[in-house]
């Protein structure tokens, strides 16, 4: 099985990649956005850890189809546990204007 070779330029384009979109991340925290603040920095968090995913754990230039159905499982599990999440806490009471009964 022969490894598939990453240019270090690659690696320091990614790695630029990181550090903006955390700076990023930083930078929307201050800003007052109300409720997407936190969908903002989950989706800023997604693409931190796509790029992570892909290139630096070489899933990109992986040729294994069980190694996407693993990724493709994990979003799937991170999305439903994120959506019931949300389902929970849109549902309480003083949210949104409903009322406990």
């Amino acid at each position: 099985m022969s490894q598939h070779i990453v240019p270090r330029k690659t690696y320091w384009i990614v790695w630029a990649l990181l550090m903006a979109l955390m700076i990023i991340t930083a930078a929307i925290s201050r800003v007052p956005l109300g409720a997407w603040n936190t969908p903002i920095a989950l989706v800023i968090a997604t693409i931190k850890a796509l790029l992570v995913l892909l290139f630096f754990m070489h899933v990109k230039y992986e040729s294994y189809k069980i190694t996407w159905v693993a990724v493709i499982g994990g979003f799937f599990w991170l999305f439903l546990l994120l959506g019931l999440t949300m389902t929970d806490y849109l549902t309480r009471a003083g949210f949104s204007g409903f009322k406990a009964q």
